[in-house]
């Protein structure tokens, strides 16, 4: 168990490191930082660290560089998320209030994230599958023409336009409507079309022919999308960071942009909209990043995480401010979609 000073030692070490991209050494460190201790103690506390196998030396003569396990222990050791100032929430508000749609809303989060933490952002779409049902509108179009529209917790919309084949009254569409949402509203995607199955036999004659049909095409609204699983990317640009070492870690990082699957797992242990998770180097599920981090959230209205967002970059990445980023950015979102 390291005591505070080197705790201290490391976490100097760390943000050194991230911001000047350069080994670190014990004449710098003394200058820049308080440590309150001689360049002679902080070397003896550099030498066990680096016999812990925290830091690690990487060229003769040169100063030191924070390992895997290094960034580990510092990111646990953060006793709470940096705040980000009023400026940036009031940023963060303004930019995704303007949001007219669900996808305007997940293109502008994957652009600000990219913007604030210099990383490359992703987003992923929330999943109807993953949802619940928030309304169903049946509205009449045309004597024998209606609009079926299913809005879902996670802020999408679903139209189906249903040609009948005789004209319903206004009475009956609203039975079907009040009765479609009796059945379904508030409940998962995924239970929702067992859930309306024997709505048809409530009505009698022609009635249930046309509902049946109406049945059906809500049907296939909520299954439509189901399985419908995207993402998001912005800030490819800011991959540039890697430096010079392009096919060790840029390469690596472009091809994994391209495969849908990949970053689906990169995010996928994110599944809580309270807790950032980050994986740093070799604890990215995916071997050929191993000199990545990862640092991303669940997001959806109130406790119930719909998909995550985060942001992927090298693993001498800014993790107070990058969390700190992720967490705000997914909390408008919830926001956003609560109130949707």
């Amino acid at each position: 168990m390291l005591d505070d000073r080197k705790l201290d030692v490391l976490r100097a070490i760390v943000e050194d490191y991230v911001q000047t991209q350069e080994p670190v050494g014990s004449k710098a460190l003394v200058e820049r930082h308080t440590l309150g201790v001689s360049p002679a103690t902080v070397r003896n506390d550099m030498a066990v660290l680096e016999e812990e196998g925290f830091i690690t030396q990487p060229h003769t003569s040169a100063g030191r560089i924070p390992t895997d396990k290094g960034y580990r222990l510092f990111v646990d050791k953060l006793t709470s998320i940096k705040p980000l100032t009023g400026a940036e929430k009031r940023a963060i508000a303004t930019f995704l209030e303007g949001a007219v749609d669900l996808d305007d809303v997940v293109h502008r989060s994957v652009r600000l994230l990219a913007q604030l933490t210099h990383q490359v952002a992703i987003v992923q779409y929330p999943t109807l599958g993953r949802s619940t049902v928030r309304h169903v509108e049946v509205v009449t179009l045309a004597p024998r023409r209606l609009l079926l529209v299913l809005i879902t917790s996670a802020g999408r919309v679903e139209q189906r336009v249903i040609e009948l084949p005789r004209e319903l009254s206004v009475e009956a569409v609203g039975e079907i409507r009040a009765r479609l949402n009796t059945a379904v509203v508030g409940h998962p995607l995924s239970d929702a079309a067992s859930r309306v199955t024997t709505l048809p036999d409530m009505f009698h004659g022609d009635d249930k022919a046309v509902v049946s049909r109406i049945v059906a095409a809500f049907v296939h609204a909520v299954a439509d999308d189901r399985t419908d699983e995207k993402v998001a990317i912005g800030g490819t640009a800011n991959l540039v960071r890697f430096g010079d070492d392009f096919e060790q870690s840029v390469r690596p990082l472009l091809e994994a942009l391209e495969e849908q699957v990949v970053l689906l797992k990169l995010l996928g242990e994110a599944t809580s909209p309270s807790l950032v998770t980050v994986r740093i180097g070799h604890e990215v599920p995916h071997e050929t990043l191993a000199t990545t981090s990862v640092v991303a959230i669940g997001y959806g209205p109130g406790d119930q995480a719909l998909a995550t967002l985060g942001v992927v970059g090298p693993t001498r990445m800014d993790y107070p401010g990058s969390m700190a980023a992720v967490n705000a950015v997914a909390r408008y979102v919830s926001q956003i979609l609560s109130d949707a």
